[in-house]
C-alpha cells in the first residue's frame, strides 16, 4: 500500500459487519430480511452499507428532483462497491409549514442522528438544500460522527416575466410593495406568481438555501463545487453519482466530521457568509453547528470578521445576480479562490483533500458576478452584531442590504405585542407613523414564536409606501428570510418572551442604532425600566404534549444558535446493542 493513501479498514471493522457478519441467530434474521427484499449476500456482505438520508416529499417543490437525484446516488454508491439503503426523512418544506420550519430543524437534527445510530449504516449522503435542512442535517451527522457527505440541492433557475428576471423571495417583497403601494395590478402580480418559481430547486437569490449550501461546502462537507450547480443542471446529476461513489470511500478511510471540522473551517464558513452577503440566519446556524462539534463559536466572531472580509458576491437580495449567474461566473470555488488569502485553505474536505487543493486553479469568469478583492462590491459590512441596552446579548443586522442613511438613525418606537395585532395596525390609516419611525415586533423569537419565525422584514405602512417610502428601521426578536432586504434588525437577545429588554418598550419611546458603533440602545431611564419590569405580562404559550412541549422545555436564545440545550452537549452516546 501507498504509505501517503490513508489507512483503510477491514470488511470486519465496519459498523454494519455487527449487524451482518457475526454467526448468531440476530445476524441471521438480518440476513433474511434483507433477502426478502431481493438481495444477495454478495450485495452487502463485506461492503460500506450507506444511509441516504433523502428529505424529499410532495410538499417539498425544493427538494422535487430528490426521488431522481437518491437513485443517482445509489448508482454511485453500487459502482464503488457500497451498499446504498435510502432511509426517507423528516421534510422541512420552507413555504408551507407553519408556525415555521425553525421550529422543526431540531427535529430534524434528531432524526437523522437517530436514524444513523439505530440502522447498520457506516456512513452517510445527506440530501438536502431547502433552508434549515442542511443545518440540520449536518447538527445530526456531526453528533453522530460516522462518515458523512452532504448533497446540496442546488438552486432553482432563474424567475421571468415579461422580459424581467425575478429572484425568488426577494421579487416577491419588492413586488407584493407594489401592489400594496398600487403601483402594479392584481393582473400582473399574477404573472409574477407563475413565473417566479420556474424549476425545482432551492431559491435562486442567495438566501438561507444558497448561503448556507455555500457555507457547507467552506466548511468541508461537500464536494468541490456542488453546492454551486442549478439543480436542473445535468451536471448536478453528475454530482450526486460523484457523491455516491466518494462516501464510500470515506468509510474505507474512517474519514468523519471530528476529523474535518475545526475553528478554522468553521471561520472559514463564517467568511464565505460574509463575501456572499448571505443570510442572516446562517449566524444561527453556524453556531449551532459548531457547538455541536464542540467548537465555541460566538456570535461576535461574525462581527470581528465582518472587518476583514469584503462582500464579493453580486447577488440578491443585497446585489444584482442570481446562482444561475454565480454558477456561470466560476461558483463558490471562484470566489473562495479569489479570497483564498483570508481562509484556512489547509482545512481537510470530505474528498481528502485540503480546502486549498480543492479551489485552486478556480477562475472568475464574469468580474460583475463576482468581483475581484481589490474591487469588492462592499468593503465590509455581510453582517454585523449589534449590541447595546435593547439586545445585551446582540442583534443581527445586514447593512448593505439597507438604505445607508438608517444605518444611524433615531426615532419613536412603534410596538406591536405580536404578528396578527401588526398586520391589523399596519395599514391603519390613523397610525401614528412617518418615515422616521422604528418599528418594533416582539413575542416572535424562539419561545414566543414559537420557534421564532421569519416575521422580521416588517411591512411598510401603506399610507408611507404612496410616499415613496421602501425602508424602514425595524427591530424583532424573531427572523427574516434571507432573501429578504431592509433596515432589519433580528434575533434580538435574550427575546422578549424570557424578559429582555425588548419586553420593556414602550410605543413612543425613542430608539437610537449606530452601525459604526454596533449600538442599539432604547433611550429611557433606568428608572422607568425598572417600573416597567414589574408590570411585563408576557402572553404564555403553552404546550400540554408532543414535540411543541419539548421545544418549550428546551431551546435556547438565538446567540447560543436555537439548539435544544440537551443536544448541543459535545457528548458521545453508546452504540446500540445487538440483541
Amino acid at each position: 500500500m501507498d504509505k501517503s493513501s490513508p489507512p483503510r479498514k477491514t470488511p470486519e471493522e465496519l459498523r454494519s459487519h455487527r449487524w451482518y457478519g457475526v454467526d448468531n441467530m440476530r445476524a441471521s434474521t438480518h440476513r433474511s430480511r434483507t433477502a426478502q427484499m431481493g438481495y444477495g449476500r454478495d450485495d452487502y456482505m463485506g461492503k460500506p452499507v450507506i444511509a441516504i438520508l433523502n428529505t424529499w416529499s410532495d410538499l417539498s417543490s425544493c427538494h422535487g428532483h430528490f426521488r431522481t437525484r437518491a437513485e443517482e446516488v445509489k448508482r454511485g454508491i453500487w459502482q464503488a462497491g457500497g451498499f446504498p439503503v435510502e432511509l426517507p426523512s423528516f421534510t422541512l418544506s420552507e413555504v408551507f409549514m407553519k408556525p415555521t420550519t425553525m421550529l422543526y430543524r431540531n427535529l430534524l437534527a434528531m432524526e437523522a442522528e437517530e436514524q444513523l445510530r439505530a440502522h447498520p449504516v457506516d456512513g452517510a449522503v445527506l440530501m438536502g438544500g431547502c433552508d434549515k435542512t442542511t443545518p440540520a442535517l449536518i447538527m445530526g451527522a456531526i453528533s453522530m460522527n460516522l462518515p458523512a457527505i452532504y448533497l446540496p440541492a442546488g438552486a432553482m433557475l432563474r424567475g421571468d416575466y415579461q422580459g424581467k428576471v425575478l429572484g425568488s423571495g426577494t421579487d416577491v417583497w419588492k413586488y407584493w410593495a407594489e401592489l400594496r403601494a398600487g403601483k402594479i395590478s392584481e393582473c400582473e402580480w399574477r404573472g409574477i406568481e407563475d413565473g417566479i418559481a420556474r424549476s425545482f430547486g432551492t431559491c435562486m437569490t442567495m438566501g438561507t438555501a444558497s448561503t448556507m449550501m455555500s457555507a457547507a461546502e467552506a466548511l468541508g462537507f461537500t464536494l468541490p463545487g456542488a453546492s454551486s450547480i442549478p439543480a436542473a443542471d445535468s451536471r448536478h446529476s453528475q454530482m450526486a453519482a460523484y457523491t455516491g461513489r466518494r462516501i464510500v470511500e470515506m468509510v474505507w478511510e474512517d474519514l468523519k466530521p471530528s476529523d474535518i471540522l475545526v475553528a478554522e473551517s468553521f471561520d472559514n464558513a463564517i467568511k464565505t457568509v460574509l463575501a456572499l452577503s448571505g443570510s442572516t440566519n446562517a449566524v444561527i446556524h453556524l453556531v449551532a453547528m459548531a457547538r455541536r462539534a464542540g467548537i465555541p463559536l460566538q456570535i461576535d466572531r461574525f462581527d470581528a470578521l465582518s472587518e476583514q472580509v469584503p462582500v464579493l458576491a453580486n447577488m440578491r437580495p443585497a446585489g444584482e445576480y442570481l446562482m444561475e449567474d454565480f454558477f456561470y461566473a466560476g461558483g463558490l470555488r471562484a470566489m473562495l479562490q479569489e479570497m483564498r488569502s483570508l481562509l484556512a485553505t489547509d482545512c481537510l474536505t470530505v474528498n481528502g483533500k485540503s480546502l486549498g487543493d480543492n479551489i485552486a486553479g478556480s477562475k472568475i469568469h464574469q468580474d460583475a458576478v463576482i468581483h475581484r478583492l481589490e474591487e469588492p462590491v462592499h468593503t465590509s459590512g455581510g453582517l454585523v452584531i449589534l449590541r447595546g441596552s435593547l439586545a445585551p446579548d446582540g442583534a443581527v443586522l445586514k447593512p448593505v442590504a439597507a438604505e445607508p442613511h438608517l444605518l444611524k438613525h433615531r426615532g419613536k418606537a412603534i410596538v406591536f405585542d405580536s404578528y396578527d395585532e401588526m398586520e391589523a395596525r399596519i395599514d391603519d390609516p390613523d397610525l401614528e407613523v412617518d418615515a422616521d419611525s422604528v418599528l418594533v415586533l416582539r413575542n416572535a423569537g424562539p419561545k414566543g414564536g414559537p420557534g421564532m419565525p421569519e416575521w422580521g422584514q416588517l411591512p411598510i405602512p401603506k399610507k408611507l409606501l404612496r410616499e415613496g417610502v421602501r425602508d424602514m428601521l425595524r427591530i424583532s426578536d424573531c427572523r427574516m428570510s434571507g432573501t429578504s432586504y431592509g433596515a432589519c434588525v433580528l434575533h434580538v437577545a435574550p427575546e422578549s418572551y424570557v424578559g429582555g429588554p425588548l419586553a420593556l418598550l414602550r410605543t413612543g419611546d425613542l430608539v437610537e442604532m449606530d452601525v459604526a458603533e454596533r449600538r442599539l440602545d432604547m433611550l429611557v431611564e433606568k428608572r422607568e425600566l425598572e417600573r416597567r419590569k414589574a408590570e411585563i405580562q408576557s402572553p404564555k404559550i403553552t404546550y400540554a404534549r408532543g414535540y411543541g412541549h419539548l421545544y418549550l422545555k428546551h431551546i435556547g436564545q438565538a446567540d447560543e444558535g436555537c439548539d435544544f440545550d440537551f443536544l448541543a452537549r459535545n457528548a458521545a452516546v453508546p452504540e446500540p446493542e445487538i440483541h
